[in-house]
């Protein structure tokens, strides 16, 4: 095991589409492969947890308003970012 900011690094072995192992190795090259996908696990990892928080106060208290979620876009993305996705939303 190599040690890494986070402790120690396991392998492990996972099975995907071939064609999606060559578009990342396209993206990052063979030794940058490993970090991309621990960054996209990080960040899945992350959304699961906000997932969960989410689901969480909505038993507690409801559905979020559209207001509410707007305000935690802007907390956690910025201004811009609730402006732009309101866009969407129209």
């Amino acid at each position: 095991m190599k040690p890494t900011r986070a402790g120690t690094t396991e392998n492990i072995s996972v099975s995907m589409p071939a064609e999606l192992i060559s578009e990342l190795r396209s993206r990052t090259g063979r030794r940058g492969l490993s970090g991309y996908i621990t960054e996209a696990v990080r960040h899945q990892l992350a959304m699961d947890g906000l997932a969960d928080i989410v689901a969480s106060h909505e038993e507690a208290h409801g559905a979020l308003t559209e207001q509410e979620v707007e305000d935690a876009r802007r907390e956690l993305f910025g201004e811009e970012s609730a402006r732009t996705s309101g866009m969407d939303a129209a």
